[in-house]
């Protein structure tokens, strides 16, 4: 989609801004905008514009006409806009399809993530520079103005994460951007952890008489707290809306969603990951008495989906208390690793994948992954592909396993990635650690990445059911055909349809039918390339190479699929005759909208002519159209 940014930001830039957009759709043609003032869009340009077929305003809309590719149009304008579940825009894309809840949080939180993946990236590879300075040249942020600055630029995004992460839930909830990003400021303000266990041995850690606790580590760097505390301040916002007079809104309902929000976070949060980080830890330190092998897989399978959730947090300062204390420590062996995992997988997806998104992602993704960075990786590839996921888990299980296996050892605390192999040099000089975790790292790659291979990548950009096989050099060769009719009733002139894009011919010719029966059938045998969500349209690829556009109505993607049927999905190979469509005539007239249908051949530049073969009315199967 990356193609069309260029587009989406001038469409967007001339139909007056971000700002003056209501609301946003699209059907399968056509960008539908509401804007605040028409005025202010440049019609005359946009219609001169490549990649824009025309502009048409009708119903109280502002249509950009874009074609087939619209959803890709669509997507970006989204992107480059800021429009991506923003309070005052609708971005209604037609997607009814109710999730699990696994499913569900996984569209969350990879979607909260989605916008800010590349300054993700990029702070985790400065993190790795930083590393590479400490490790040869003994830089660090105490002895070096070039490492601190450094570290502050690649730290600062992850400590302060919170920020970016409140800050597209709110967009993802529906609430007001800067009320979410005071809900983060919150969590992150300075010395808040320190405060709390000082208030702790005074005996007034309270609110109210409430115990207020923190987890270990406060809210820095964390992911779920900020999702949850905006996911629970959207309702609270929204409720305050309903309720409170328009005088005073501007600062009733951001004051009273601040004021009910933030105390529940700490009071509910809080301790909920205290308790759960205890348990964890108990657990944990149970399991590794009883069998380090089993520990290390138990503990390989689960870190990542641990440090998602801040549960890490049960047994990191044990492990540090450990190395200070005894001075090595085995607890954290087997959390080592799982970065390499991510490294392996994403490695294979980058070969297999035919998503350039994906690979552009991925790739600043694998680099991080290598410093032990993982959150780019996590959150922009693996975690909403599943797949890749799961296997990265399952093989740090096994590595886990196998360091568990063999004790291997930490002697300091901090180090990631690539550069955590000297912490494993006993004080003595001893490298049979740093070997264990030499052939563990090259156990996660290879076999994380050899398992990849063998297992299709799923798609991520789009949904898995809508993708199509790219078509071919010999698919792409149309041949002369004979079209019959996918509909009965009256043969309609394009030129005499209601509306201008069709009659214009500006989407390629054809022709239209007034319905008699409210059926659609297959006009070829051929593939279904595309099928709109409230399916009142659909595309075909006839096997001669004919590309088909079949639109029931006019307008009719203002009905969200009420009074429509499809007997068939997008991908689906069909025989002339087959019933593709069904849609209740009466129930669309009645709303107001006419079912004339559109018969359009969209490649129409592949053919010298496209002529109509019927008049008057016209039965299922009759011929139609003669493309030479």
């Amino acid at each position: 989609m990356a193609k069309y940014t260029e587009l989406a930001q001038d469409i967007l830039d001339h139909v007056g801004g971000r700002d003056n957009v209501s609301s946003l759709k699209h059907c399968v043609t056509r960008l539908r905008f509401c804007l605040k003032d028409e005025s202010k869009a440049d019609t005359d340009y946009l219609m001169q514009r490549d990649g824009v077929v025309t502009v048409v305003k009708a119903g109280g809309q502002y249509q950009v006409v874009i074609g087939n590719h619209v959803p890709d149009v669509y997507a970006e304008v989204l992107a480059v806009g800021g429009l991506q579940g923003a309070g005052s825009v609708d971005v209604d894309e037609g997607d009814g399809v109710k999730k699990n809840p696994l499913d569900a949080f996984i569209d969350i939180v990879s979607s909260i993530f989605q916008p800010f993946l590349g300054p993700l990236a990029a702070a985790g590879i400065i993190k790795g520079i930083v590393a590479i300075l400490t490790a040869f040249l003994g830089w660090t942020a105490a002895n070096n103005g070039v490492a601190l600055v450094l570290t502050a630029a690649g730290d600062g995004f992850f400590q302060f994460l919170p920020f970016m992460i409140a800050l597209n839930a709110a967009r993802k909830f529906k609430m007001n951007e800067f009320t979410g990003m005071a809900i983060a400021a919150a969590l992150v303000y300075p010395n808040l952890e320190a405060s709390v266990k000082a208030l702790s041995e005074a005996g007034a850690a309270n609110f109210f008489g409430i115990p207020l606790s923190m987890p270990g580590g406060g809210y820095l760097s964390t992911v779920i707290p900020a999702i949850l505390a905006v996911w629970v301040a959207s309702h609270i916002e929204k409720f305050m809306k309903k309720v409170t007079p328009d005088t005073i809104k501007l600062f009733i309902v951001p004051f009273v969603t601040l004021l009910v929000s933030v105390p529940l976070t700490f009071l509910l949060v809080g301790p909920i990951a205290n308790t759960a980080s205890s348990l964890i830890a108990t657990a944990f330190t149970s399991i590794q008495a009883f069998s380090p092998i089993l520990y290390g897989f138990v503990l390989g399978v689960l870190w990542q989906v641990m440090v998602m959730f801040g549960l890490h947090w049960g047994l990191v300062p044990i492990a540090i208390l450990d190395v200070m204390t005894n001075g090595f420590s085995s607890l954290l062996a087997a959390a080592l690793l799982p970065n390499f995992t991510q490294t392996g997988v994403l490695g294979a997806i980058i070969l297999k994948t035919k998503e350039e998104k994906v690979k552009a992602v991925a790739m600043p993704a694998l680099i991080s992954s290598i410093f032990g960075v993982t959150e780019p990786a996590i959150y922009g590839v693996t975690l909403p592909m599943r797949t890749p996921f799961i296997i990265s888990c399952a093989v740090s299980g096994i590595v886990g396993a196998f360091v568990g296996a063999f004790n291997m050892t930490m002697y300091s605390v901090g180090a990631m990635g690539i550069f955590l192999y000297p912490s494993l040099v006993t004080p003595d000089g001893d490298f049979s650690h740093v070997y264990v975790a030499l052939i563990g790292t090259a156990i996660a790659i290879i076999a994380s990445f050899v398992i990849q291979l063998f297992v299709p990548v799923p798609t991520l950009y789009a949904k898995k059911e809508d993708q199509v096989e790219p078509v071919s050099e010999e698919e792409k060769t149309v041949v002369a055909q004979t079209v019959v009719s996918p509909l009965t009733g009256a043969v309609v002139p394009l030129a005499s349809t209601p509306d201008a894009v069709f009659a214009s011919g500006a989407m390629g010719q054809g022709v239209a039918i007034e319905p008699s029966i409210g059926e659609v059938v297959a006009p070829a045998d051929g593939v279904v390339r595309l099928l709109f969500p409230t399916n009142h349209a659909i595309g075909l690829a006839t096997d001669e190479g004919a590309e088909l556009l079949i639109h029931v109505g006019m307008d009719t993607v203002e009905l969200d699929g009420k009074g429509f049927t499809a007997h068939v999905v997008q991908g689906s190979k069909v025989k002339k005759g087959q019933l593709l469509l069904s849609f209740d005539m009466e129930a669309i007239k009645e709303a107001g909208y006419p079912v004339t249908t559109p018969i359009i051949v969209t490649n129409t530049v592949n053919y010298e002519s496209v002529e109509t073969l019927a008049s008057g009315t016209i039965e299922f199967g009759e011929e139609l159209l003669r493309l030479d």
